[in-house]
């Protein structure tokens, strides 16, 4: 295989990464949960919190229910490149 191949494979995929991350980024789900609502972005960056004098028992439970619904989102937009990945890998293979 010739080598100037790969490099652009591997461009093609830090690209596709570059753009995932971006969309990531952009992408907000509000979660409410015990009383509490947190707008977080699919790169888990949380953009509002409104805690509606809620105990930090509460907070810490929607915080984490947030973060997880995040990482799916995450989980979900990654597993889109993951094909081209295995194949640049070498285990293309299926």
């Amino acid at each position: 295989m010739n080598p100037f191949q790969k490099f652009s494979e591997l461009k093609k995929m830090r690209d596709e990464a570059m753009r995932i991350q971006r969309e990531l980024q952009a992408e907000e789900m509000t979660v409410e949960t015990n009383g509490v609502e947190i707008v977080i972005n699919g790169a888990q960056e949380i953009k509002s919190l409104k805690t509606n004098n809620r105990s930090d028992e509460d907070i810490m439970g929607a915080v984490n229910e947030a973060v997880k619904k995040a990482q799916q989102t995450a989980a979900k937009k990654l597993s889109e490149m993951q094909g081209g990945l295995s194949g640049l890998l070498g285990g293309g293979g299926q």
